[in-house]
């Protein structure tokens, strides 16, 4: 094991580290939640809509926090706890990529959010001085002429 995975799995045994973990695993488990009430609740009704809306916010961390998890449990040498995160974030990240035809905020206001902040962090387009002026071509001008006859 290399010195930064050795500091990774010392401080996951701290009480921080520990304390981390724990929300890590609160936020897999709230995110697993709503997926089941999300798959339990009527379709195109207003509890679906909203664990749909909570299920798809917290499935990133959700899978970010799983695969660290996995990574220090790999390091540890705990195969039994590689094999259940493993698990975790197939299923979690398998939920996530699937069943997305289903109506929540990051379809409606989401999108039109993200178009803002995309225009908004877009830089202006740069023009060099050569091409910001074109002069008028010979060529264009006689079949103007003779296209109006």
């Amino acid at each position: 094991m290399n010195a930064g995975l050795a500091s990774v799995v010392q401080f996951a045994g701290s009480l921080p580290g520990s304390i981390l973990l724990t929300l890590g695993q609160a936020l897999v488990v709230v995110c697993a939640c709503f997926d089941m009430v999300r798959v339990l609740s009527v379709p195109r009704s207003h509890r679906r809509y909203l664990a749909n809306t909570v299920f798809r916010t917290l499935a990133p961390p959700s899978i970010l926090f799983t695969a660290t998890n996995v990574l220090i449990a790999a390091a540890r040498g705990a195969w039994p706890d590689v094999t259940a995160g493993m698990f975790v974030l197939v299923v979690v990240t398998y939920r996530w990529r699937t069943d997305n035809d289903e109506d929540n905020w990051w379809k409606g206001k989401g999108k039109a959010l993200g178009r803002w902040i995309r225009t908004r962090a877009a830089l202006p387009p740069v023009m060099s001085p050569a091409a910001a002026y074109s002069p008028p071509s010979v060529v264009e001008e006689p079949r103007q002429v003779l296209g109006r006859q």
